[in-house]
């Protein structure tokens, strides 16, 4: 199954590639080898590979950043994403999507469902809800919504960090960690996310959105205190309320996502609890 990788260098095309290439053609991709904002060459750099699948990983993230410019938010997890599904069509492949939680508003109880209507409150959020639209246009598409993605170690793919990997570092180097008490997310580990995908296109599991999360959620203050006991470290934690930071852009403050569709196409994901302790392993040794 040919695969390729866009955003291969960032976090989650990191894993990607890694899980997909023991047994897969894989064809990583990166910004410097193909602007997914250039129609053109996204169609003719995908019809001269012909891959089975795209797996796209590209995404514009600055969440506040989006607020001043959504023109390139939306050239990138729109307008990008339109591109690759021409492109799929074009070749008869499957594009694979990620989504997010910031599609909803965070003003739910439970976790949302694939039913739910999405409401973005943020110009970064609007444009990865078009760019879920516009990925049906392929045909056969995968939209997996994922959430608070972490993984990518301690010096993640370009420099980044995620905010779990942030939260860790200071547990580790004994520093004060501010963490939100009343933001509920549902983690995802890109390991699991990266099995999770190759499982649906391997079955092949019926095309449309899925949650691809972590099972469970938890605020972050839950999730920093969890990874303290399991590094056997004393927290120095910095309760936050969401309404006391001032950010450009709107977070959703509830947004836990349920997994029970991609359950019930036949991959259950570990809980966040489990995919912690595993990633922890990794990082400590």
């Amino acid at each position: 199954m040919k695969t390729a990788v866009l955003g291969a260098d960032g976090q989650l095309g990191t894993a990607m590639v890694r899980e997909f290439s023991p047994d897969h053609e894989v064809v990583p991709l990166t910004i410097g080898d193909l602007d997914i904002t250039d129609h053109a060459a996204v169609v003719g750099r995908i019809e001269s590979l012909r891959p089975a699948v795209i797996a796209n990983c590209a995404a514009y993230t600055n969440v506040d950043g989006a607020e001043d410019d959504p023109v390139t938010a939306l050239a990138v997890n729109a307008f990008g994403v339109r591109s690759l599904a021409v492109a799929a069509v074009s070749v008869g492949a499957t594009l694979v999507h990620y989504g997010t939680d910031f599609v909803f508003d965070g003003r739910a109880t439970e976790p949302y469902t694939e039913q739910d209507e999405p409401s973005p409150r943020s110009f970064y959020a609007a444009s990865k809800l078009i760019g879920e639209w516009f990925a049906r246009e392929a045909g056969r598409y995968y939209v997996l919504r994922v959430e608070s993605l972490f993984g990518g170690g301690a010096e993640g793919p370009a420099g980044r960090r995620a905010s779990v990997d942030r939260i860790i570092d200071a547990l580790l180097e004994g520093r004060e960690a501010p963490v939100f008490i009343d933001r509920t997310v549902s983690p995802s580990y890109i390991v699991d996310v990266a099995r999770a995908t190759r499982a649906l296109l391997e079955r092949p599991a019926p095309h449309g959105l899925y949650h691809c999360v972590n099972s469970g959620h938890c605020t972050w203050h839950e999730l920093a205190l969890e990874a303290a006991r399991l590094l056997r470290v004393k927290p120095r934690l910095r309760p936050v309320a969401v309404a006391s930071v001032k950010l450009r852009a709107e977070r959703p403050q509830y947004c836990a996502l349920s997994n029970r569709k991609l359950a019930s196409a036949g991959f259950e994901m570990p809980s966040w609890q489990d995919a912690l302790a595993r990633y922890l392993r990794v990082r400590v040794a």
